[in-house]
């Protein structure tokens, strides 16, 4: 059927904040909705309160309010606006739920609005515990044994009647949140009381356990015509009992035999068709490995986290079928965006592997609970393709951005047998490695499975690479074992460990006999039919599927996976680049790791590769693309670490050099920057060894802020009041010391604030001071702040800009800097600066109208390209508000 014509306006609910479970696919399926709704014709209002989307820039929506995602909120703007329809579906469990109390309100019926896509009775049957269970009974679909309880002690009744382990699945949340995995009385209590607080209808699903079974997710789409298509068929690496959020996943399946594949197929249309859902939905199985027996664990009537997944593994964009599904259209009348010929019923095939490995925090809290079971702990996710399983493996483990490069890890290596079993039978966020020494020390096949029951043929993958690490270990500088272990994902810094050399030489040594990397494209119908997606992954293969143009090209790297510390802001910095890049007349070319984010939306860049950000990997896409150069500050410390190497290997660096940069990481530089320009900064002092450390801050005098060199997000960072303390925090970052050294500076008391400027080498802009809320010593990242400072009289704020120019002047900045202040005693002091893009971009951006890493990118470019003649671009009323705060326009 066309499109409705009987609804013009259309609110979209985003997400909210990045929360674990809930991350940069929101912003992903949310921006995708509203630029599939404007281009059916539709007026859409778009309601989120994180400002660091890019869902929330203003040409998104027609309409953008960056608000509290309350229903109180949402009442008034509703009320504002009178959209005709609301699309909830999109913006995970917080939009799904906002719907649902809109609903109980009444308010919808007052005002005649619709919910497009999957009605409520069907998210409410979905999500609803017992109304599921009742479901599936009638679809004659088997459950686990199970019971919807409201209280702890019904939970605990029923939990001694099936007998534990049993798995608490509360109702309404999302990422598996307030459940778990429970074995006895005193943790069914702890978990069932927890998992009924935080559900919003206080009911918990108390499920018999089947961990140890294969889990299988299918993505698939069903339209108001009942046409439905499978978009993806997943398989998690880990069996039942780690949330799918903490698992390994591979795309497409890898052990199903073809009866069990339908089998399952079957059931998840069969489910989707039953629960009239209209648009994506995620379907979770459980298969008993030795039988034909399976059992559903769930279904999300909406898209998630591994929806995302499934667009970028298999090229298909499913939030934006969604929103054309939820206005009426259906999948035989929307073309596949990608091939451009086929409609989007054509179910998608892979020719290639894909891996997904989620990234955890455990390297900032070292101290937290590392176990892995049904709550996720995952704060964002990589993936990786390649022609095997092998090479998709090891390719995700060096987009993690661990210190891993491969399937070796030292502290594995050395760790006793008793410490290796324990880890696999209670699995980590690091049993990856620890599955890998088990067959480093002899271990079968069956024995690593009856210890983690986790699939013969997965073990056999990460058997087979130790065994390739053997050959590569006895035949050094052998041209076709090199070939063999590049097919298979080995990384030249992996080759060169094991071939006691550097990587520059296996590089070397590759050109020198041309083992090189092909890229393949992804087109969703391997290459059935003809494609013109420019996204592209490497594989060591035959024929070359991407060619370089004639247009001067620059290449962007993005920042990898979400962790604590570096989100989703550097995705919309490296957007909003990626759109400058293109109006200046170039090529844009992004590479970046992360399936949840915008960046990776083939539809964004000229050109996408899908690939890890390391220097081989970059290197690797500069020989075939061989850019005019390539911009490092807008995604993070991932790609300013990678700038060094870059230049090293003649590659040119858009904006501030990495001379430049270096002399704001490096103490000894940047403190005679200080000095010389005049400025004050607590007194600091650099160590690289333990006793170092200690004389250090002795002489500095306690208490000390102790952190090491080349970090982001305050990575172990910490404030320290006495030896004793200091001697801990050695203790536990031991191994940070020997990459890079620790700084120690004097704690001062005093007001926090921080600038993001740019600057063109001569003039410098400042959009604006924020002041932190916080005491000094809270990281800046975990601080409130106020915009504009509430606090600073006129000779502090003009301290704070004199610093800002003299440092941005001195450091040569071209581009974008982040500076921090502590005001102690009516005078400022720089605390650090970060020459890049920060978490604050985006932030600012929204508040002041200044696309700050579209004029970065423009100042790194044009190079010099005044500010003065930049903002004549600025609109009237724009130009009245810089004239107005005359601060914050400089002229050195």
């Amino acid at each position: 059927m066309p499109k409705r014509t009987d609804i013009h306006k259309i609110l979209v609910i985003g997400s909210g904040p990045i929360i674990i479970g809930q991350a940069a696919e929101f912003d992903y399926s949310g921006t995708q909705a509203c630029l599939a709704l404007r281009e059916e014709g539709y007026e859409t209002v778009l309601v989120n309160s994180n400002p660091a989307t890019i869902m929330t820039d203003r040409e998104i929506a027609d309409h953008v309010y960056i608000e509290p995602l309350t229903v109180d909120s949402l009442s008034r703007i509703i009320r504002q606006e009178y959209p005709d329809a609301i699309l909830p579906t999109l913006g995970g469990q917080i939009g799904l739920n906002l719907a649902v109390s809109l609903s109980k309100t009444g308010l919808l019926d007052e005002l005649g609005i619709e919910l497009l896509g999957t009605k409520l009775d069907s998210i409410d049957e979905a999500e609803d515990r017992e109304k599921f269970k009742e479901l599936m009974n009638e679809l004659g679909e088997p459950v686990p044994a199970s019971q919807t309880v409201n209280t702890v002690d019904e939970a605990v009744e029923f939990a001694h009647q099936c007998g534990y382990p049993v798995i608490v699945r509360p109702a309404f949340t999302m990422g598996g949140t307030g459940g778990g995995i429970c074995h006895n009385d005193a943790e069914m209590r702890t978990v069932a009381k927890n998992g009924l607080e935080l559900s919003p209808v206080t009911q918990c699903l108390i499920e018999k356990s089947i961990a140890g079974y294969k889990e299988i997710e299918f993505e698939v789409m069903r339209d108001s015509a009942d046409n439905v298509m499978v978009v993806c068929c997943m398989e998690n690496f880990d069996p039942v009992g780690i949330h799918t959020g903490d698992s390994i996943v591979f795309a497409p399946n890898q052990t199903l035999s073809d009866r069990e594949y339908q089998m399952l197929r079957d059931c998840a249309l069969k489910l989707i068709r039953a629960l009239k859902i209209e648009g994506g939905c995620n379907v979770q199985l459980a298969l008993d490995p030795q039988s034909f027996q399976y059992n559903v664990i769930e279904v999300n009537p909406r898209v998630s986290r591994s929806s995302a997944l499934a667009s970028k593994a298999t090229g298909y964009p499913i939030a934006k079928m969604a929103a054309k599904i939820a206005v009426g259209l259906t999948l035989d009348e929307i073309k596949n965006p990608v091939t451009k010929t086929t409609f989007a019923e054509f179910e998608p095939a892979l020719d290639y592997v894909v891996c997904k490995i989620p990234r955890w925090p455990f390297d900032k809290f070292a101290q937290a609970d590392r176990h892995l079971g049904s709550q996720m702990k995952a704060t964002g996710e990589v993936m990786a393709i390649g022609r095997t399983a092998e090479e998709a493996l090891h390719k995700a483990v060096r987009s993690l951005e661990i210190d891993e490069k491969d399937l070796f890890s030292a502290e594995a290596h050395h760790a006793p047998t008793d410490m290796l079993e324990k880890k696999l039978r209670y699995p980590q966020d690091d049993r990856l490695f620890y599955l890998a020494e088990t067959f480093r020390r002899g271990y079968s096949l069956q024995q690593t499975h009856d210890l983690t029951k986790i699939s013969p043929y997965f073990l056999d993958i990460v058997k087979h690479l130790v065994e390739l690490e053997d050959d590569l270990s006895t035949k050094p500088f052998d041209v076709e074992t090199l070939i063999t272990s590049k097919k298979y994902g080995f990384s030249d810094a992996t080759i060169a460990r094991l071939w006691h050399t550097s990587s520059q030489e296996v590089r070397k040594f590759r050109k020198q006999n041309e083992v090189l990397p092909v890229y393949k494209m992804i087109d969703t119908c391997a290459a059935e039919f003809a494609s013109s997606t420019p996204y592209f992954y490497s594989a060591y293969d035959h024929e070359n599927e991407s060619q370089r143009t004639k247009k001067p090209s620059i290449l962007v790297l993005g920042s990898g996976p979400i962790r604590i510390g570096q989100g989703v802001e550097f995705d919309y910095a490296t957007v909003h680049s990626v759109k400058a890049i293109q109006r200046a007349g170039y090529e844009a070319i992004v590479i970046n790791s992360n399936p949840e984010t915008v960046s990776t939306d083939f539809s964004v860049s000229d050109k996408l590769y899908f690939e890890p950000l390391t220097l081989e990997d970059v290197l690797n896409v500069v020989d075939l693309e061989q850019p005019a150069g390539v911009i490092v500050q807008f995604g993070g410390q991932t790609a300013i670490n990678l700038a060094e190497g870059l230049v090293k290997n003649g590659v040119n660096i858009f904006g501030t050099t990495v001379e430049d940069l270096d002399a704001a990481e490096d103490r000894e530089v940047f403190d005679k920057v200080i000095t010389d320009l005049n400025l004050k900064q607590p007194i600091g002092l650099t160590a690289t060894t333990h006793s170092a450390v200690i004389k250090a801050a002795e002489k500095i005098g306690y208490p000390v802020l102790v952190r090491p060199s080349y970090v982001l997000g305050g990575k172990a960072m910490e404030t320290v009041y006495n030896q004793e303390e200091l001697e801990q925090y050695l203790q536990q970052n031991a191994s940070i010391t020997a990459d890079h050294p620790i700084l120690i500076d004097a704690y001062l008391e005093g007001r926090e604030c921080e600038v993001d400027a740019m600057c063109d080498g001569k003039d410098v802009l400042i959009p604006g001071i924020m002041e932190h809320i916080e005491h000094a010593g809270v990281h800046s990242g975990d601080s409130m702040a106020v915009y504009p400072p509430q606090h600073f009289d006129d000779d502090i704020k003009q301290q704070i800009v004199t610093a800002t120019e003299k440092l941005a002047v001195a450091l040569k900045c071209i581009g974008i800097m982040n500076i921090q202040f502590i005001v102690h005693n009516h005078e400022v002091y720089i605390l650090e600066v970060n020459p890049r893009a920060s978490r604050t971009v985006p932030f600012l951006s929204k508040i002041t109208g200044i696309e700050m890493a579209q004029v970065a990118t423009e100042l790194s470019l044009a190079s010099p390209l005044l500010i003065k003649a930049l903002l004549t671009g600025f609109t009237q009323s724009h130009k009245l508000f810089m004239l107005k705060l005359p601060s914050l326009v400089l002229t050195s």
